[in-house]
């Protein structure tokens, strides 16, 4: 299960992830980028399920964790990728924005990883992937909300890992540095140009270089491989 299936890195991972042989449910909050998605994996020969959620619902995530277990029959990847920002210096920050931005990129979380930890206890087998951020380990300006989800991730993940280790199912990190996706893209090409420039290998990341380390993480070949976070950002945090 990918969350922010629907675009930039989200859609990279779950495309690759379908591409290794997994069957893969497509989670966003609306239904028609993930159909279209379904159908590229589709026709390259992968398997896709779509599945619509508000991550700022608790409830809801622990209904789509359910549904997917009971349509599928287990869950044994958990990708949490989707998130929100709602950016602004401290202290012209609301309270507001700084609750939904930690509600949904680190609550649901939470709450997804608790879901999905009983079904993959009972197989023996899993991996949780959290998608965190470079600003969660060297944090930014404008950008503290952000910033504290991010570092929870690492913290939270790290935790889930010991509690789980005993029962078959690893819990790791990817932080991303700078990579291209819509979002960036609005930036404009003299922002995205300036920071390649701060980048040690000079080029911006894309969705792919993303989606290698998860399918990484994802495999066999990982299997002891626990509480680690990946950070993959061209060497921004050396």
């Amino acid at each position: 299960m990918v969350t922010g299936a629907s675009r930039g890195i989200g859609r990279s991972i779950a495309t690759r992830l379908a591409a290794d042989g997994h069957r893969v449910v497509l989670v966003a909050r609306t239904a028609d980028p993930l159909e279209a998605l379904k159908g590229e994996i589709e026709a390259a020969g992968g398997s896709a399920v779509v599945s619509t959620c508000d991550l700022a619902d608790g409830s809801a995530v622990n209904e789509l964790i359910e549904s997917v277990v009971s349509d599928e029959g287990r869950l044994d990847i958990l990708v949490n990728n989707a998130g929100i920002t709602r950016d602004g210096l401290m202290l012209r920050m609301s309270d507001e924005d700084f609750d939904v931005v930690l509600n949904v990129n680190l609550r649901s979380i939470f709450i997804a990883c608790r879901a999905a930890a009983r079904p993959m206890m009972r197989g023996r087998f899993g991996r949780m992937i959290n998608i965190s951020s470079v600003t969660g380990l060297i944090g930014n300006p404008g950008q503290a909300n952000y910033a504290a989800a991010k570092a929870g991730i690492i913290g939270m993940t790290k935790t889930i890992a010991k509690e789980f280790a005993s029962k078959g199912v690893t819990a790791n990190v990817v932080a991303p540095g700078f990579i291209r996706t819509e979002m960036t893209e609005a930036l404009g090409a003299g922002v995205l140009e300036e920071a390649a420039k701060r980048i040690p290998l000079k080029r911006l990341g894309e969705g792919d270089d993303i989606a290698h380390a998860v399918s990484f993480l994802a495999s066999e070949g990982a299997g002891y491989v626990t509480g680690q976070v990946l950070t993959v950002d061209g060497g921004m945090v050396c």
